[in-house]
């Protein structure tokens, strides 16, 4: 069992996707300054705030998060710091230890399930909903007056099942519930679904919004 850093957020991150953080509590600089000195390329782990808020502590938190790793650090005024982190492995957090000097737990590394078979039906069905709710947001924009929103490209998915079902977890207009839904899916293929019914409701909210 790993003993890791942690860092409890009010937005998911998952496996691959890039987080930018700006450091400024005492005890989170005590924390990035520990990871940079160690010779650790784990980083910290990073964990959905359940209820309560990012500064000052006293939060509930989920179980289940992601370990990170450092690429860049830069000091900024005020003693803060300028941390962009990456999302590399799923964790689960087995036991919270204190908070002294920074949150901190052990954690185990938690895969995805190998499955003998994969299912290409709900994947098209994926990508067919992103599109369809990128098209109604573009209406969206059009109906109010404002810029349309960026939407990525998803000609470069990973032809790994995990990778790519993690792709289009970051890409997909998921609210912060449905990314630690995606998240918590044993598998791609489950991971998939989660996406997909998500989508229904971004798809349902947007129709209603262009009556």
């Amino acid at each position: 069992m790993d003993v890791s850093p942690m860092f409890p957020l009010g937005t998911v991150l998952l496996p691959g996707e890039r987080l930018p953080l700006q450091i400024f509590e005492e005890r989170y600089i005590a924390m990035l300054l520990e990871c940079l000195g160690s010779d650790d390329e784990r980083g910290f782990g990073v964990v959905l705030i359940t209820r309560g808020h990012e500064a000052g502590g006293g939060d509930e938190r989920s179980d289940v998060g992601t370990m990170a790793r450092i690429l860049s650090c830069t000091t900024l005024p005020g003693n803060r710091f300028g941390v962009i982190s990456e999302g590399f492995e799923r964790v689960r957090i087995t036991r919270w230890l204190d908070d002294d000097p920074f949150p901190q737990a052990e954690v185990e590394r938690w895969p995805d399930e190998v499955t003998a078979d994969r299912d290409d039906t709900i994947l098209a069905m994926v990508l067919d909903r992103g599109d369809e709710a990128q098209d109604l947001y573009r209406q969206l924009a059009r109906k109010l007056g404002v810029e349309e929103p960026p939407f990525p490209d998803n000609d470069d998915l990973s032809d790994d099942p995990t990778e790519r079902s993690f792709q289009l977890a970051a890409r997909m207009p998921l609210g912060q519930t449905d990314r630690q839904r995606a998240l918590c899916a044993p598998g791609p293929d489950g991971r998939l679904a989660v996406i997909a019914s998500a989508l229904d409701d971004v798809i349902a909210a947007a129709r209603f919004r262009l009556l």
